[in-house]
């Protein structure tokens, strides 16, 4: 017979693997409490959204921690997503702490909330509705024990989002799956050549997403001015060389099995470029690295006011990209990584003293109340026109 840990084992691979297939669609799990291994009174209390994937990779991170987890209700959406859309709010997290029985439980008020949530989860909102004291955890749940071991200390990588190779990986299959899915219908018309269709989508899949470090360099940003279809010519610019290599080598293997043809090219060279026009459609939102080119978010840049600014710290702490450094002694921050910033807004929604602000093209300004109040839609625009004059203080 199979022993628990092995089960266990096969159910965690079972999950991953379909989950990861399926993880453009929401997959909401059960909200609530939940024990992980014995836990007692003063055992860490920590949170998460109810995507079924970062549960149960959740748990599996805790690799012997004892302690209580709280799965919030983010409408089976990842939290990072979730918390930016409007999906996890404020209301959700103090729901799961009134209802789910957790303050009998333990003696201390201590909440560790996932670090990417805090694009719209408020700590000081949580604080003053319910008392608990939220805590940034790491953005990786792998490093869950070693943060809690040190005394939730987070150290520069734990504060760090990354897209390593596996993760990069899990992209490319998210995104060719369904799209395989999608080419099935032509079976009719294309037959066996719809096979070879959907290899077409995961190549391209793979090579885009495991080639990233490559060419990642040019991923930049283009002026509004160039227009919407070529809002960012570095990721089109890629897409085109990729789809000029392909007719090189579609030319030469016609050349090499006889079947060249007008026609030969036509069908595959045309049927390439859809696919390549479709990871097109929001390459760069498909990496923690970089910013949607669906999000108009993309033109505005994070300003400090140093007049306001205290050096708490919190911008810091939930930057995934390293943006800040907090300088104690002057207490004040600085913005000296702010060429990678992704504008996700975490350091505008926790900054306690609304010393940042978004500012776009001709001095628009997007208030720190508008950050908190209103989320992004799926195309990132927020449910509200997009800024307000503010005359820089």
């Amino acid at each position: 017979m199979l022993n628990g840990s092995l089960i266990e084992l096969i159910k965690y691979g079972w999950i991953v693997f379909w989950l990861t297939l399926l993880r453009v669609l929401p997959f909401p799990g059960r909200t609530g409490l939940l024990k992980i291994g014995n836990p007692g009174r003063d055992a860490p209390v920590l949170l998460t959204g109810n995507f079924r994937l970062t549960v149960a990779r959740v748990k599996r991170a805790f690799n012997g921690v004892d302690a209580y987890l709280l799965i919030a209700n983010s409408r089976g959406v990842n939290v990072w997503c979730a918390a930016t859309g409007g999906h996890m709010t404020n209301h959700d997290v103090v729901s799961v702490l009134k209802t789910s029985g957790i303050e009998p439980l333990v003696d201390h008020r201590q909440l560790i909330l996932p670090q990417l949530v805090a694009t719209g989860i408020e700590a000081r909102v949580v604080r003053k509705k319910t008392g608990w004291n939220p805590v940034w955890g790491p953005i990786e749940a792998i490093d869950i024990p070693a943060f809690l071991q040190g005394g939730l200390v987070k150290t520069p990588p734990m504060r760090r989002v990354n897209f390593p190779w596996k993760r990069r990986l899990e992209v490319a299959v998210a995104w060719a799956f369904p799209i395989s899915l999608l080419a099935l219908p032509l079976w009719p018309w294309w037959g066996l050549h719809t096979l070879v269709l959907i290899a077409l989508v995961w190549l391209f899949s793979l090579v885009l997403f495991l080639g990233l470090p490559l060419y990642q360099r040019w991923l930049i940003p283009a002026p509004r001015s160039v227009g919407f279809i070529f809002f960012n010519f570095g990721q089109y610019g890629i897409l085109l060389t990729i789809w000029a290599l392909w007719l090189i080598a579609l030319f030469g293997f016609g050349e090499l099995f006889d079947v060249l043809s007008w026609g030969f090219m036509l069908r595959w060279g045309s049927a390439s470029l859809v696919i390549l026009l479709v990871f097109g459609i929001d390459l760069t939102g498909s990496t923690p690295n970089y910013k949607s080119g669906l999000h108009p978010d993309r033109f505005l840049r994070v300003v400090l006011d140093n007049n306001l600014c205290r050096g708490a710290g919190a911008c810091e702490q939930v930057c995934p990209l390293g943006v800040f450094q907090v300088d104690r002694i002057h207490k004040r921050a600085e913005l000296l990584g702010i060429a990678h910033c992704v504008q996700c807004g975490a350091c505008i929604v926790q900054c306690p003293f609304d010393a940042l602000s978004f500012v776009g093209p001709g001095g628009k300004y997007v208030t720190p109340e508008t950050v908190r109040q209103f989320k992004l839609n799926l195309l990132g625009k927020r449910w509200v026109d997009v800024g307000k004059q503010r005359p820089p203080k």
